[in-house]
């Protein structure tokens, strides 16, 4: 063979990339947790700000230690930690502790990502994960009408979910969709701005990172099941739109649910899961024990995304007998 001859390069698929990297993927999640993120920490102030600070710098620095001392070669670059970091602060109450920041990043990253291989080979949400054992072990830190009053911060108003599960579907009429809608309430650090959730999944699933099944789906689920509650007793259960707006609903629905390592395949068992998803949320909420439990309904849907993702067509040319 000659120099000028043509040279033929042989490989494996695929053959045609999206475009898509790890890092820039994760990048994109960030960017459109923002406008539920600002909104909150301009209507919480420093306590805020700081929760999420800690929480993104110490998640960065558990997966540092964790891949220098098992002899891991570093992933920092793709941003894992960093928006693994980012989501558990968003659903922490503005002035949670220190110590429970860092021990909150250090269960997410240690035991809900890197024991099990690190991004994309994890069985359940990390986030979902951390937030619901701590939930288990402390929920005094989840209190957040306590803790707004322990921490002298300046809001009189009570947690919309909490107010609903004492005193019953009368006390729902004490908060305006609008507000609701515009984040005017007491919650989480970013999941209070309904609003600036939407505009931000909106954006994940124009841009194909979020798979609209998932979202759509589990959002019908608590309309639905939350319709059913009101219509059967509306005096004690809150209407669907109340539901939809308040607590984690539409932040479970764009960055929880969705992820890819948790989540179905394939577009029937996509929309089972997102369905019988916000079927739970709502039987947690109304019947449970918690007044929010959409972390306990992602990690139990977590569980059933193996058996779901048995749900395939028939192979081509593949007879009924066949195995």
């Amino acid at each position: 063979m000659t120099a000028s001859s043509p040279r033929f390069t042989i490989s494996s698929a695929p053959f045609i990339h999206c475009g898509h990297t790890t890092a820039r993927r994760h990048l994109l999640i960030m960017a459109a947790a923002l406008p539920a993120l600002v909104p909150g920490i301009l209507h919480f102030g420093g306590p805020a700000a700081a929760v999420l600070l800690l929480a993104v710098g110490s998640a960065m620095v558990w997966e540092l230690l964790f891949q220098k001392l098992f002899r891991r070669p570093s992933r920092a670059h793709d941003g894992g930690a960093a928006l693994t970091g980012l989501l558990i602060a968003m659903l922490m109450p503005p002035a949670m502790p220190w110590w429970a920041v860092i021990a909150a990043t250090g269960l997410a990253i240690v035991l809900g990502r890197e024991l099990y291989g690190g991004t994309g080979a994890h069985p359940f949400n990390p986030v979902a994960l951390t937030t619901a054992l701590l939930l288990i072990s402390w929920p005094q830190l989840y209190d957040l009408d306590r803790t707004f009053l322990h921490h002298s911060l300046d809001f009189s108003a009570v947690w919309p979910l909490v107010e609903v599960k004492a005193m019953g579907a009368q006390a729902a009429a004490r908060f305006s969709l609008m507000d609701l809608f515009l984040g005017r309430e007491i919650a989480c650090i970013g999941t209070g701005c309904a609003a600036g959730l939407l505009l931000g999944g909106l954006f994940l699933m124009a841009k194909g990172i979020c798979r609209f099944e998932i979202c759509l789906s589990f959002i019908l689920g608590i309309l639905l099941t939350a319709t059913a509650f009101h219509l059967a007793d509306p005096a004690r259960y809150a209407g669907p739109l109340f539901h939809l707006l308040t607590g984690s609903t539409l932040f479970a629905a764009f960055f929880l649910m969705p992820e890819d390592a948790g989540s179905p395949v394939l577009p029937l068992p996509m929309l089972l899961f997102g369905l019988l998803g916000g079927v739970l949320v709502m039987l947690i909420r109304n019947i449970g024990a918690y007044s929010d439990g959409v972390v306990f309904a992602v990690l139990l849907m977590n569980l059933l995304t193996p058996i779901l993702d048995r749900m395939r067509p028939k192979a081509l040319g593949r007879s009924s007998w066949e195995k």
